[in-house]
């Protein structure tokens, strides 16, 4: 329903954003700089395709009156917007843009009237993925001023606007007390990491054309949010030591993280060494971390962090104490910070017209001598200086940001407005009056030095001490430098007794698609020189997920039924395509039919069952159905879904799925030596059937480190094995695994993850991994229900249906009574209309209790008839079963059927016994 909301508001958002950027952002930018003065909007059409929203997670927020809610978006958008800058007569523009992220909406206040919210506060926690395809850009970088510029620093600048602490404000009353609060709240708290050194890198460079190993030259950098900060480059070392202290604000818990990245210095491009990241919350629990933490994503070695979670203090009780404990530390390149001011600057007033001289460098962002300015301020704090935005043609301007400055000792700085920077008016305000003020907090309008006599400057000043709150109000101190290298050289971290996969292992599911049909197709074979028109010989291509399937070519039809199935792992990244191109065989070359995409196939219901429009060409449509099958970790699923794939098994092509294998591949410990003291260069490889992956090798070491994840489909759980060995670079293997799956059907979770023996190798190897089995259990609307097995006692009732028209579905049958009861006489049946394949399928599973009339037991079957026409095509009938009352039977049974001739017709079922082989006389026991 969010989606169809979406997508009917979609031509109200984009005349929101014509009118938005046309009256706002033009004059802005005309304003920012002087070769821009002719810049406008010539075409502003944000297109057909609205945002789509993934999922939704709501979070309690940090009072009663306030609700977190976090979007995964999709947005791949047809938007166009079209710019000129007249004076230099350039065109350029956007043609296209992706946006993927999570986006966080803060619902509060919550009110005891409608409409219950007070406002809506919006922004991204984390950059987003931006990819924005630009028309002219070359032209729009020609110009003056802009020249500095590129097109990556330009996508750099626009994310940096969506991430925190910026926030879009919607308030929902009018005259929001809190407006101001909201729109710029006091952060969470602030994160210390202590970066100690790093141990294990891979080393990146190499000599004579790589047949000499040097070392790397890493680097660090760390981000929160829009936060950076880069570490000293320290040379030909792969076991580092920084000591180095950085400090973040935090604005939202949870949600943000912290994260490291290290790069190898090389004077062309530099490497990426490994990354981790670390959700902030886990901080706030711990209050203090200190750990070795693993490289992920491509990177070996492990990273050696110190983390404090600084609270923030409304009184300054406490601030001896901190700059006591910060004595103590030795920090580079800051010293630690003891307190963090926050500066609401809201509006000024009553500003001069012209003050200053016209040589002075502001006076070019101003009118003429009289006019309204361009104000902009410039808030400083010892040697750290941040500027606003500038605010055009308006005396009474207002800006309505915030601005947060660490402090190393409040008690001796003073926040100042340098008059030299702004000719018109400063400021110069102790911190020591926050010190005295109630809550630390100053809020009121302050007079403007060296300005007009009513100049007045609106903020709010708000300091807070940074308190590191344990139950011992102490902390261990980090490792020293001496220490951490004696530590590098000496010891090793703890090891682990499981796996510590990233939050995107066992996220992934399968993608089943079903190619049916196509109508309507164009002809592309002609005879006679294009005299006599002929048919084409279609077939389709598949795309999905770096996946290309190719269907079977149908002779001479413009009406091709495939009846295709294809399945493929599709993980849970935003705005993945199902390509399907139609093509007609030919000797030469094959001529073109139609393409469709579709789009986000992630995220849509179960089953999208549908007809699809053929682009590009004169005619054709496409008939596909598409199923998403998220594993669930139930083996009384599975029998169900076995059941169900033996009904969708097409007549062509693979055995269907039935779950779906993640294996995450950790680590190794205790490889042999090679050669008696020469560590391996390793690698494992994992199989399955025919299907195999292989991890990265890990050069020169014992214990190789590869933090990977894996997926294999599944047909037969209960038969099947993962083989995973452990070899040398050069293939020689260094020791195997075999896990048959049916170990992981007994266990609790369909998993199990821990150290396993590696056969062939020596008595402590070992390799750490999970592996996780996860059946397909959301079947094209089953809703994971299915039939009990045909063995059971008891056969309670079960029924639902299926969409367009096709059902699936067990029916408890009583012969000749009301079927209220589960109890006497009964027959257990499966029926099925197949509407792709216009079938109607009969199992005939078992009877229960049926009731002998003689003393001996009877020989039941079931008979099948379709009504009205009782001729032999119409007939079908089970294999006799021997003296019992609960025969069990499993037999199949198919007629084919328009769906309109399935309306008309009945189906009857007979449970008789064969009373005399010579006379071929039945008793009939029963019928429905």
């Amino acid at each position: 329903w969010l989606w169809q909301v979406l997508a009917q508001a979609w031509p109200f958002f984009g005349q929101y954003m014509e009118k938005l950027l046309v009256e706002n952002v033009a004059p802005s930018i005309r304003a920012s700089n002087t070769h821009l003065q002719t810049f406008t909007f010539t075409k502003v059409d944000m297109g057909q395709k609205p945002l789509r929203v993934l999922g939704v997670r709501a979070h309690a927020g940090t009072h009663n009156k306030q609700i977190l809610l976090d979007l995964n978006i999709s947005y791949v958008g047809d938007v166009q917007i079209d710019v000129e800058v007249k004076k230099f007569f350039c065109k350029a523009g956007v043609k296209g843009m992706k946006l993927y992220g999570m986006l966080r909406i803060i619902l509060e206040p919550l009110l005891g009237d409608v409409p219950i919210v007070g406002a809506l506060t919006m922004f991204f926690i984390r950059r987003p993925t931006l990819d924005i395809n630009w028309t002219g850009m070359t032209n729009l970088l020609d110009i003056p001023g802009l020249s500095s510029m590129s097109d990556t620093m330009i996508m750099d600048t626009i994310s940096s606007y969506l991430v925190l602490p910026n926030r879009l404000l919607v308030p929902l009353v009018p005259d929001l007390h809190e407006a101001a609060q909201l729109r710029c709240p006091l952060p969470r708290g602030v994160v210390r990491v202590h970066l100690l050194g790093a141990r294990d890198l891979r080393s990146k460079d190499r000599f004579m054309g790589g047949l000499v190993e040097g070392k790397s030259d890493p680097y660090a950098v760390l981000r929160v949010g829009t936060q950076v900060a880069t570490s000293r480059v320290i040379d030909d070392n792969l076991n580092p030591t920084w000591d180095e202290v950085y400090e973040f604000i935090v604005h939202e818990v949870p949600g943000q993280e912290v994260e490291v990245e290290l790069f190898d210095k090389d004077p062309d491009q530099d490497d990426l060494l490994g990354r981790m990241k670390l959700d902030l919350g886990e901080v706030l629990r711990a209050r203090v971390m200190e750990e070795w933490f693993p490289l992920q994503e491509g990177g070996q070695g492990r990273l050696h962090l110190h983390l404090e979670w600084l609270s923030l203090m409304s009184d300054a009780s406490k601030l001896d104490q901190v700059l006591e404990r910060n004595q103590t530390i030795t920090a580079k390149p800051d010293p630690p910070s003891a307190a963090i001011l926050v500066v609401y600057l809201d509006r000024a007033e009553e500003l001069p017209r012209c003050v200053g001289s016209p040589q002075h460098p502001i006076f070019a962002q101003m009118k003429k001598p009289g006019k309204a300015p361009n104000p902009v301020v410039q808030l400083s704090v010892q040697d750290v200086t941040q500027e606003s935005k500038v605010v055009c043609n308006t005396s009474d301007p207002v800006w309505e940001d915030a601005f947060r400055f660490f402090l190393h000792d409040p008690r001796n700085q003073d926040v100042k407005d340098d008059p030299r920077q702004s000719p018109l008016g400063s400021l110069s305000l102790p911190l020591s009056r926050l010190l005295e003020a109630p809550e630390m907090t100053l809020d009121e309008l302050f007079p403007l030095q060296h300005s007009g006599p009513g100049s007045r400057l609106h903020m709010k000043l708000v300091l807070r001490v940074l308190f590191l709150d344990t139950p011992e109000n102490g902390v261990p101190p980090p490792t020293p430098s001496g220490q951490l290298e004696q530590l590098v050289s000496t010891e090793s971290p703890t090891r682990p007794t499981q796996t510590s996969p990233d939050s995107r292992f066992g996220t992934e599911h399968v993608l089943r698609i079903h190619l049916l049909e196509a109508e309507n197709l164009i002809a592309k074979d002609n005879f006679f020189k294009g005299m006599v028109r002929g048919r084409s010989d279609p077939y389709a291509k598949v795309r999905v997920a770096g996946r290309v399937f190719r269907s079977r070519v149908v002779k001479e039809d413009l009406n091709p039924r495939w009846n295709e199935v294809y399945e493929v792992i599709v993980d849970n990244i935003p705005g993945q395509d199902v390509e399907f191109d139609l093509f007609d065989k030919d000797v030469d070359k094959d001529d073109f039919l139609g393409r469709w995409v579709q789009e986000g196939v992630r995220g849509r219901v179960s089953l999208s069952h549908q007809w699809l429009p053929l682009e590009e060409v004169k005619s054709g449509r496409l008939h596909v159905r598409l199923e998403n099958l998220d594993p669930q970790p139930s083996t009384a699923l599975l029998e169900q879904v076995l059941h169900t794939n033996s009904l969708l098994q097409p007549a062509r092509g693979e055995e269907l799925s039935a779950a779906l294998l993640s294996v995450f591949v950790d680590r190794a410990a205790d490889l042999p030596l090679q050669k008696g003291s020469k560590a391996p260069t390793a690698f494992a490889s994992l199989a399955v059937r025919d299907v195999s992956f292989k991890t990265k090798t890990y050069a020169s070491s014992t214990e190789p480190m590869w933090d990977e994840g894996f997926s294999f489909l599944i047909k037969q759980p209960h038969v099947e094995m993962l083989e995973l060995q452990v070899k040398e670079e050069g293939g020689k293997p260094l020791g195997m695994l075999s896990l048959p799956l049916c170990q992981l059907l007994a266990s609790e979770g369909l998993a199990l993850d821990g150290w396993f023996p590696l056969a062939g190798a020596g008595p402590g190897t070992q390799i750490l991994l999970r592996a996780q089995l996860g059946v397909s259990g959301v079947l094209g609307g089953l809703g994971g229900k299915g039939r009990p097995p045909a063995s059971s006692p008891h056969l309670p009732p079960r029924s639902w249906g299926g969409p367009d028209g096709w059902s699936l579905g067990v029916l408890i049958l009583h012969p000749c009574r009301p079927p209220e009861p589960a109890e006497g006489p009964r027959v257990q049946l499966t029926l099925w209309y197949h509407r792709d394949e216009r079938k109607l399928v009969a199992i005939v599973h078992a009877c229960r209790e049926l009731r002998a009339v003689a003393k001996e037991l009877p020989d039941p079957y079931v008979s099948l008839v379709l009504l009205p026409d009782r001729s032999r095509s119409t007939k079908r009938k089970t294999s006799v079963q021997r003296k019992t009352l609960n025969p069990d039977f499993n037999e199949r049974f198919e007629w084919d059927l328009s769906p309109e001739e399935a309306s008309r017709r009945k189906l009857e079922a007979h449970v008789k016994s064969t009373l005399s082989f010579m006379t071929r006389e039945k008793e009939v026991l029963g019928k429905v």
